[in-house]
């Protein structure tokens, strides 16, 4: 298990391989997103995009899947307040493969909780080409492993 202390201001990361489908795009957008370029071939033809795209919140779930199952399954993760500067650079498409780099930007020791500190990573979604379609800086809390001691 990985704690606050074992954390390093410009640790990356790179992993994952999610291969994004067209049923899946569908099935996301008619739930979550309905927008004509997310569920409808012939509409998304004439959008701005020129052809179907998942939605950019699939995207983002897509992007937390890989990193829930990457670098939080061994982190004493404790949740997020948040995530900061959230952007899609370009849309995802069917067949597209997703995968997602982490970068550690800054951390601090909770001044209102000694128990847990605050790390700051951004977070890039890539496509198989190496383009990014997404980036974030995700508010990570978490545990602190001698924080007792203080």
């Amino acid at each position: 298990m990985r704690y606050y202390e074992d954390i390093e201001i410009g640790d990356t990361e790179e992993f994952g391989e999610y291969h994004v489908t067209k049923d899946e795009i569908l099935s996301f957008a008619e739930q979550y997103d309905p927008q004509p370029f997310h569920t409808d071939e012939a509409a998304a033809e004439d959008s701005a995009f020129g052809q179907l795209v998942a939605s950019g919140w699939h995207t983002a779930s897509i992007c937390m899947r890989l990193l829930v199952d990457g670098p939080i399954q061994d982190r004493a993760s404790m949740g997020a307040r948040g995530v900061d500067e959230l952007r899609w650079h370009q849309p995802v498409t069917p067949g597209d493969t997703l995968s997602i780099r982490t970068e550690v930007l800054e951390k601090r020791v909770s001044e209102s909780d000694r128990t847990r500190g605050y790390v700051d990573t951004k977070l890039e979604g890539i496509t198989q080409d190496g383009d990014v379609v997404i980036s974030w800086i995700g508010l990570e809390m978490v545990a602190r492993r001698n924080a007792g001691d203080e």
